[in-house]
């Protein structure tokens, strides 16, 4: 997570700047500034307001860790929050360490989470509230949000807890493998409310169903010089839809290097929010398989298949082949993928 940090004591500022260096010794990144008046003496980062220093980071990071009254940190972005399931963590921890409370986003955002850690590394508490969490329930926005899957319906999300709450079964499919005992409640097979665990876009399981998208799509890209975002995004649409695929299930486009400063490739991955990965045609060439080959290609490039070759290389299985059109082919690789519940007790005992 990439987290801001502040206080508003000197002994506050001391618990902050430990616990930066607890949460980054875990790998989070973390900036901490104080008070004008308290980081003169501290010979640290400085703001002249706290609203607008909250105000300035809140798109930015993914938590706040404010150091003193909650009272403080409610005020401090009450104006700011929107949703839930955008809003970034929030949590305040008293200066001696005692209590850390999550405020905001404590499942999706992660603040129930950043609480415990934070009562961790300073041997205090966390004032946990959310009603799943205090009835050790399935929390399924918060496992959805640690294992890094898109959840696509919020409201489905909210009917889910209120049948675990009230003891009702919930079920679960799930097109990938998942290890550790079912948490209570959750049940395989087919019922009227579930959870459906899937990169495709094909019915769902359930009367009314929440699917979850795991990001576990690479997409091998090759294109002419010049070819704009749009038809780059339009190919890639229509190879995704065509085999049933959801392009929330994209993890990141892989191409050849010489294509790594293409304009439209650029602009595309930045729209989409993808990561752009390059391989040279050495690298390229390497790849063992049966690919779609074109002399073409292999004249510009040096080697026979860009697109297949570069989503292989990604570390997945072909599940697309070369779709070409409008001078850009696509192909799409699936990645392994292995989704854990950890910390809850099935009735049955078994894996899934």
């Amino acid at each position: 997570m990439k987290l801001a940090l502040t206080a508003f004591t000197r002994k506050g500022a001391d618990l902050a700047g430990r616990l930066a260096r607890a949460l980054e010794g875990e790998g989070d990144r973390c900036e901490t500034a104080f008070p004008r008046r308290l980081a003169g003496e501290l010979g640290a980062a400085a703001y002249p307001d706290l609203k607008g220093w909250t105000a300035e980071r809140f798109p930015q990071v993914d938590g706040f860790v404010f150091v003193g009254a909650c009272g403080i940190a409610v005020r401090a972005v009450a104006p700011l929050l929107r949703d839930k399931f955008t809003d970034p963590a929030v949590v305040a921890v008293d200066e001696l360490g005692r209590f850390a409370v999550p405020l905001v986003s404590g499942h999706v955002g992660g603040a129930n989470d950043l609480a415990r850690r934070i009562a961790a590394a300073t041997g205090g508490a966390p004032v946990v509230s959310t009603a799943t969490d205090v009835n050790g329930l399935f929390a399924v926005d918060q496992w959805a949000a640690r294992e890094g899957l898109y959840l696509d319906s919020r409201t489905a999300a909210k009917h889910i807890s209120a049948a675990l709450l009230a003891g009702e079964p919930v079920w679960l499919q799930s097109d990938i493998p998942i290890q550790g005992e079912l948490p209570p409640g959750v049940r395989r097979g087919t019922g009227p409310l579930g959870i459906y665990i899937t990169a495709g876009t094909g019915e769902a399981p359930f009367g009314e169903c929440l699917r979850l998208v795991p990001r576990i799509l690479a997409l091998g890209i090759g294109c002419r010089r010049g070819t704009p975002a749009e038809r780059i995004g339009a190919a890639v649409d229509r190879a995704l839809s065509g085999h049933g695929l959801s392009p929330r299930a994209v993890q990141g486009a892989y191409t050849i290097d010489r294509k790594g400063d293409e304009p439209g490739l650029l602009a595309f991955c930045r729209e989409r929010e993808l990561p752009l990965a390059t391989y040279t045609a050495e690298e390229l060439r390497r790849v063992p398989g049966a690919f779609t080959a074109s002399p073409f290609v292999v004249s510009v490039t040096g080697v026979d298949n860009v697109c297949e070759r570069a989503a292989v290389l990604a570390g997945g299985e072909l599940i697309v082949r070369k779709q070409a059109a409008e001078g850009v082919t696509v192909a799409v690789s699936r990645l392994p993928r292995v989704l854990r519940f950890d910390g809850y007790t099935d009735r049955e005992g078994e894996d899934i």
